[in-house]
């Protein structure tokens, strides 16, 4: 499905890398030992990548563009299939790489669908030279949303051009979400991993969503769970902060809790039960409210460290009501959860007789047979 111009040919890749790596290393005053000893990788692997003799995984490739403050795509040539890359990190077992073959037919499937029913959404402006709060107000305006919880961050995101799937990642694939933007169609996909609780994919979602409007270009990127915790993002590449801040104030707006704490919580020492209030109230997980807090000036970092080293288990017992979302998420969460969008492009599609219910059912994920009784129904309700 995707159209692949001027790809490289087979063995053509190790070249322009092998290429571009010397040459930037190079322009440091760097030894191949030098720059092997600031990165953590062999002498004999920076060798052989610039003779062209080896592939760099996805980790290695990430490595070498945080220590030239580049972004991958630098080091390749740019329309190289996003999935290739993907496919090369460390650490995929069988069933990681199955799940991730499982996203790039969904992508395809839905770019499909879209053709089908001729529905396409245009791309969100990309935003450069801002700061992720501004960058965060902004984009919630152009969404035409105010200062109260987002309700549906799914189906909002959709809207805003961002094409979505959730599917449960092994634990030991470390993804949390994978950002990917197709420049020839003008496309962008987001995998979130619903193995994690709802709080968590909100987060998520919101995060692949800053990379969506400022980190197009940098496409393929994957988030595995350490980018979500404060005391680790700082090691990865500065964007990922950036889209941690951008997630909280999209997410959460400081103004409503403001007003919470002036209106009903009355007192800036706040109680732990008080977090635990505000994150339900938006919907986020605790390190994200604990986090938006500081930022703030609610809570100090020792503070913080007090709350996260208490049993929250038993209080969050007492707080938390499971919606019908949340219930959904934990009935379902061993397969994957197709976007709603997704799903009214595939009826739509059937509807006008450009599919037939065997393919709606494989779009679907769901036997013919109930397809037809479902549809039938529908058809009555009509």
């Amino acid at each position: 499905m995707f159209i692949k111009n001027n790809l490289p040919l087979e063995g053509e890749m190790p070249g322009i890398l092998g290429i571009k790596l010397r040459s930037e290393r190079e322009n440091l005053g760097l030894s191949q030992k030098a720059l092997s000893k600031a990165i953590g990788l062999s002498n004999e692997f920076i060798s052989n990548l610039e003779l062209g003799k080896r592939m760099p995984s996805l980790e290695s490739l990430a490595t070498l563009a945080n220590f030239f403050k580049k972004d991958i795509s630098f080091f390749l040539e740019e329309k190289e299939d996003a999935f290739q890359v993907l496919l090369r990190g460390e650490g995929l077992d069988k069933k990681a790489k199955k799940e991730l073959k499982r996203f790039k037919k969904y992508c395809e499937d839905y770019l499909y669908l879209e053709e089908l029913t001729g529905r396409r959404i245009e791309l969100a402006p990309l935003y450069t030279h801002t700061s992720a709060e501004r960058m965060a107000e902004e984009e919630k305006r152009r969404l035409g949303l105010g200062n109260e919880p987002i309700r549906d961050i799914f189906s909002l995101l959709e809207l805003g051009g961002l094409h979505i799937l959730r599917i449960p990642m092994p634990e030991r694939s470390k993804i949390s979400g994978v950002f990917l933007y197709f420049e020839a169609e003008r496309a962008a996909f987001a995998l979130v991993n619903c193995a994690q609780s709802f709080e968590e994919q909100a987060t998520i979602v919101a995060h692949e969503y800053c990379h969506y409007l400022a980190d197009r270009n940098a496409s393929p990127i994957i988030d595995n769970p350490d980018v979500f915790i404060e005391e680790f993002v700082s090691l990865y590449h500065p964007r990922e902060r950036f889209a941690q801040r951008f997630a909280a104030w999209f997410l959460v707006s400081p103004s409503k809790i403001k007003e919470i704490i002036d209106k009903d919580i009355r007192s800036k020492k706040l109680s732990f039960a008080d977090i635990l209030y505000l994150r339900h109230y938006f919907g986020v997980s605790t390190p994200l409210m604990l986090q938006m807090l500081k930022n703030l000036g609610y809570l100090s970092q020792s503070r913080i460290q007090e709350f996260m080293s208490l049993e929250s288990f038993a209080y969050e017992d007492v707080f938390t009501t499971k919606s019908i979302e949340t219930w959904r998420f934990i009935k379902r969460k061993k397969g994957p959860i197709l976007s709603s969008r997704f799903k009214t492009l595939a009826v739509e599609a059937y509807q006008r007789k450009k599919l037939n219910t065997e393919k709606l059912s494989q779009l679907l994920g769901q036997g013919e047979d109930r397809i037809v009784s479902a549809l039938g129904k529908l058809k009555l309700k009509n």
